[in-house]
């Protein structure tokens, strides 16, 4: 999600910056790895161990001299600033469920004029899709196979208040005015769960299906995990702790081995409003300010006063103050049962979370998922589950794989390696951490309610933004997008990105075949940029064929491509060599990188899934013409003439029929 300032009238804004450790910022350690590069050191070998080499060594002009045969069979496209989503020649794209599409209930048609109610919208797909999964149908089976039939499961990250209403938001001195407009805005976001199918003509459509369901910002959730129960989630609607209304800012995704659906609650903390003079640090690390990004705090009713955090009760259970405590989770939602509740996990972290992404799942192992937390200078975390996964327990019982393990942060040395740092209260370096930083918690419950602090405490590396991750299925690497940091400042002369406008690729190695132990060796895979700054796998300057900024979201399709999309903004999208936001493909055995598709105007793309055959992408188009107001639509994406912007999702095949990837030469007979 980009960078901006939170409004009623757009609201479109990260966090505000809220890690002041003196913590090592992952510009310092790039710093000096690459000081010790420049000066032929030994550590050449160890950012190098995965085969990336920095320009102006041997090793980089050697891969220069290298043609490997390519595994990209499409000609590049070109950076576009046009109106449309443009793809490769011999592909079909057709925009599908965009915002307002009817999927559940009375299957209420979307208005052009937007005057549809906070009830039609709760039976419509929300708005600014994002994270998404495609399950088969016979996925509960245990098969999975089925490329013509699924469940697709998105997220809806935020709304655009100025295109969700015909004429934007009502509002008085700052208030907001109708109560059916911000609880329609609050059922415009969460996640949609669709029924699809494909018939003979290749064409996809939405099923009248039982399956199909909403969860909304207002949907019952349980808490499980070390936090449930916990003090520091008490509040009025559920005195107890263990649950909560609703989830907000659904980011990027993951999904389990048991086939049920992960949705991450990201830039929540702007939803909220506190108005006390001083914030307990479950509120202040996390960034919550007088007002709220929406100004819901300010209607009268249960239902919206939730969003005012400022202590108005004699003790937590009769107020909202530890409202805010209740987000920051991933939630766990089985897309087959549309009666089951969603789950809020404790064990995996409290933060702005990006999405979820698991390493290789082995039998009789520990599951181990990662994640990034999206705010500048925060950090990347990784779970272990303490009880191996067993493939043939029910699904509540591999859910609970999820709420008992443990947490670690990352720190990335210089010279290559990395260490994984608990963040457990038995564990003796954690509790040592905590007794040279004065700090305490009651128990591990309030660690997890409280992770970036426990981060702050144990030393974990600052990165810019970390967004999506993604594992090469080939051999395990695990990649993550860091985006940008606008913010840095650093002066290291060897250092070439100050600020990061940019953006970069990091990835790693684990040191343990399971992937559960605490060691690990880095490098830089890809550095953001225009031509001659930018610089690809091998150590070669990015060309128009591949330029890039702002890398966010990312995937390995099967066969070990992997795909990257942009989330650029402000004068990067308004001027210079980039166009619209793109998505590109990368070999990441051959460095090769080549632009796939590029985006609407204003848009961000972000969101990808695909078939088991391949042969249909899904793809989403966030938030086109960003920006836009009831009386000027900055774009009129997809419907065309004159007609207000949707989000929505792109279906993207090959004219021929074939796999997206086929080589002519290896065509499925």
């Amino acid at each position: 999600m980009k960078e901006g300032k939170n409004s009623i009238q757009l609201g479109s804004g990260d966090e505000p910056p809220s890690n002041h450790s003196n913590n090592p910022h992952i510009n310092d350690v790039l710093a000096m790895g690459r000081r010790q590069l420049l000066s032929g050191s030994a550590a050449l070998g160890a950012l190098a161990f995965l085969g990336t080499v920095f320009p102006g060594t041997a090793e980089a002009q050697s891969a220069r001299s290298k043609k490997p045969s390519s595994r990209l069979p499409f000609t590049a496209i070109a950076t576009s600033r046009a109106d449309q989503v443009i793809v490769p020649e011999g592909y079909d794209c057709q925009a599908f469920i965009p915002w307002g599409t009817p999927i559940t209930g009375g299957y209420p048609a979307y208005l052009e004029d937007a005057s549809n109610t906070a009830q039609d919208q709760a039976e419509q797909t929300g708005m600014n899709h994002d994270g998404m999964h495609f399950f088969p149908i016979d996925t509960p089976i245990g098969a999975g196979i089925r490329s013509d039939h699924g469940l697709l499961v998105l997220n809806h990250e935020y709304i655009d208040p100025g295109v969700l209403h015909p004429r934007g938001p009502s509002e008085t001195d700052g208030k907001r005015t109708s109560a059916d407009e911000v609880r329609k805005e609050i059922n415009a976001h969460g996640v949609s769960v669709v029924e699809i199918r494909r018939d003979n003509r290749g064409q996809w459509a939405v099923q009248p299906s039982a399956r199909n369901r909403r969860i909304t910002g207002s949907t019952p959730m349980k808490i499980e995990g070390p936090a449930k129960g916990h003090a520091l989630l008490q509040t009025r609607y559920s005195p107890t702790g263990t649950s909560t209304r609703g989830t907000l800012n659904n980011c990027s995704n993951g999904f389990t081995p048991w086939g049920t659906y992960l949705t991450c609650e990201e830039n929540w903390a702007g939803y909220f409003a506190s108005r006390d003079s001083e914030l307990p640090r479950e509120l202040s690390r996390y960034g919550i300010e007088k007002t709220g990004r929406y100004g819901w705090e300010t209607v009268a009713g249960d239902e919206f006063q939730r969003f005012d955090a400022t202590r108005s009760g004699e003790n937590a259970q009769s107020d909202y103050r530890n409202e805010p405590n209740t987000f920051g989770w991933i939630v766990e939602i089985d897309p087959f049962d549309p009666n089951s509740t969603p789950v809020k996990h404790t064990a995996l972290g409290r933060f702005a979370h990006e999405g979820v992404i698991f390493a290789p799942v082995k039998p009789g192992r520990p599951l181990v998922c990662y994640a990034g937390d999206d705010t500048r200078n925060e950090y990347i975390y990784k779970y272990v589950s303490r009880d191996a996964y067993r493939p043939r327990r029910g699904n509540s019982q591999n859910s609970q794989l999820l709420d008992e393990g443990t947490l670690y942060v990352a720190r990335f040395n210089a010279d290559g390696t990395g260490v994984w740092l608990p963040l457990d209260i038995q564990d003796q370096s954690f509790q040592a951490a905590c007794v040279a930083a004065g700090a305490s918690f009651a128990d591990q419950g309030e660690v997890l309610i409280n992770t970036r602090l426990a981060a702050d405490i144990v030393g974990a590396t600052k990165m810019d933004r970390p967004e999506w991750g993604a594992v090469n299925p080939d051999n395990g690497d695990v990649y993550f997008t860091l985006t940008n940091n606008s913010e840095r400042q650093e002066t290291d002369a060897a250092n070439p990105r100050k600020p990061n406008s940019y953006g970069h690729i990091i990835r790693w190695r684990e040191s343990s075949r399971d992937y559960a132990g605490t060691r690990f060796r880095w490098d830089i895979y890809l550095l953001g940029g225009p031509q001659g700054v930018g610089l690809d796998p091998r150590g070669n300057s990015l060309t128009a064929d591949n330029i890039l900024a702002s890398p966010d979201g990312l995937w390995f399709d099967k066969d070990a491509r992997m795909w990257i999309q942009t989330d650029m903004s402000g004068s990067q999208l308004s001027q210079g060599p980039f166009g619209n936001n793109q998505m590109l493909v990368s070999d990441p055995t051959t460095g090769e990188i080549k632009r796939f598709l590029v985006g609407p105007v204003g848009c961000e793309i972000t969101g990808i899934a695909a078939t088991p055959d391949l042969r249909t992408l899904f793809v989403n188009i966030q938030h086109p013409g960003e920006g836009s107001t009831p009386d000027s639509f900055i774009s009129n994406w997809p419907d065309g003439n004159g007609k207000r912007p949707r989000s929505a999702t792109v279906i993207i095949t090959r004219k021929d029929g074939q796999p997206l990837m086929q080589n002519k030469s290896t065509r499925a007979k």
